[in-house]
């Protein structure tokens, strides 16, 4: 029985869907405390609800083969690149979308079946195409000719491709993330992409089995994915159609990301008006995949009030790099203390050298104080992704929680470790020596 009681609705959008207030009015993932979490792995850490991860998995393997049959859900796995979630996509069905060789061996060493292998990159090295092409990745988006030379060179065998081209939508989100309009750095304009295509017709090791796009992330309406079918659906009949991913988030109580539930029918209601019905469509959910179900949790190193009132935590840019990259606008509560409401308006600071490592702008917390445990949630893509050693921060664990019991899916880093890949050469004579 779960011992958890649930959170406010404020909260209860934003935070796992597991989460929850314990028997001492603590927050809890997957029925296990925060605190404990704390006590046990240290901070900062990521937490992750894994019951919640996979029940989204579900919810879009499910749904979209529920609207078309012929479909494959592919983790967008640059949100989060570590084995356990690598895994988990395997399990519960999905393929798996990859960006270099890094990503490519980590899917690998999870178990995936390099057939449900997507790989993508806009400057593809020669040794990434190789691997791909010895391993049997089942498609390789070309974004480039210099991807066809190196295919033509290496091939052995006849590989599967799908051609990325520009869109030239314009989806409001930032800059820094948006993918799809006319001077995007992915993919082929749309005339350059057709020409490409009838230069492959007869191609003795290249296969082109459809198209691909990519409009950006972090974005809060439908409307630009059903437009993105409709771009893909102009272009011919092919075997398949990968409209890549970007559905949006809520990361406080004042955004309205679509549901799940919307996203597909927009897409897939598109789609039936512009591709043929027998084709398959490919999604990639990265974002709205894993954020919800991640939590990054910190220990506040002091409270500071000067022209303003300051909270500093023991973590920063160096785990979530993302938040001065992109502006996202987390919402923080205080873990050991998650139902009383917030009586102080702060802000709330990493311990990086930065003015710009502001973890949330005007917090809203509850009498925070040294040594308080604080959560941010809707932190799970693409923090562990940017994880830094900025200042000399070492990497945080990733922790995966689910029906009381959690495990270490990714350790904390050591100084040790830290200290390795350094060019000893230059060290003075006699180096101190730390015991």
């Amino acid at each position: 029985m779960p011992r958890s009681r649930p959170l406010p609705p404020s909260l209860e959008r934003v935070f796992p869907r597991t989460s929850g207030i314990g028997p001492d009015g603590e927050l809890t993932i997957g029925e296990c405390s925060i605190p404990e979490l704390v006590q046990r792995f240290g901070t900062p850490l990521y937490a992750f609800d894994e019951r919640g991860l996979r029940e989204t998995m579900r919810e879009y393997r499910e749904g979209l083969s529920a609207r078309w049959p012929n479909s494959r859900v592919c983790f967008a796995s640059k949100s989060l690149p570590c084995l356990a979630a690598y895994a988990l996509a395997q399990e519960e069905g999905l393929s798996v979308d990859v960006a270099g060789e890094g990503e490519l061996r980590l899917a690998l060493a999870a178990g995936v079946d390099p057939e449900r292998l997507v790989l993508h990159g806009n400057a593809k090295s020669r040794q990434e195409i190789d691997l791909a092409l010895r391993v049997g990745v089942g498609l390789i988006v070309v974004d480039n000719l210099h991807d066809i030379a190196l295919l033509s060179e290496l091939a052995t065998g006849t590989q599967d491709v799908l051609i990325r081209v520009i869109p030239e939508i314009d989806a409001q989100t930032n800059p820094a993330i948006a993918t799809g309009g006319r001077t995007s750095k992915f993919g082929l304009p749309i005339d350059q992409a057709m020409a490409l295509i009838d230069q492959l017709q007869d191609h003795p090791a290249i296969r082109v089995r459809g198209v691909h796009l990519h409009i950006g992330s972090q974005i809060l309406e439908t409307e630009p994915f059903a437009a993105a079918v409709r771009v893909l659906g102009e272009l011919g009949e092919f075997e398949t159609y990968n409209i890549g991913g970007g559905l949006g988030v809520n990361y406080s109580e004042d955004d309205a990301a679509p549901t799940i539930d919307a996203y597909l029918d927009a897409v897939t209601e598109a789609a039936r008006q512009a591709i043929p019905a027998a084709a398959e469509l490919i999604i990639e959910p990265g974002r709205s995949l894993v954020a919800r179900s991640g939590v990054t949790v910190y220990r506040v190193r002091n409270v500071k009030q000067s022209n303003d009132l300051f909270v500093a935590v023991d973590g920063g840019m160096s785990d979530q790099l993302n938040i001065a990259l992109t502006d996202d606008r987390f919402t923080a509560v205080m873990a050991e203390r998650v139902e009383l409401r917030p009586d102080t308006t702060a802000q709330l600071v990493g311990r990086q050298c930065e003015s710009g490592d502001l973890l949330v702008d005007r917090a809203r917390l509850h009498a925070p104080r040294a040594g308080d445990i604080v959560a941010l949630g809707a932190t799970g893509a693409y923090g562990f992704t940017f994880v830094n050693n900025y200042n000399g921060a070492l990497h945080p664990p990733v922790i995966f929680c689910a029906d009381g019991e959690s495990r270490e899916a990714v350790r904390r880093q050591t100084y040790e470790e830290f200290i390795a890949p350094h060019d000893r050469t230059g060290l003075p004579a006699h180096p101190h020596t730390f015991h």
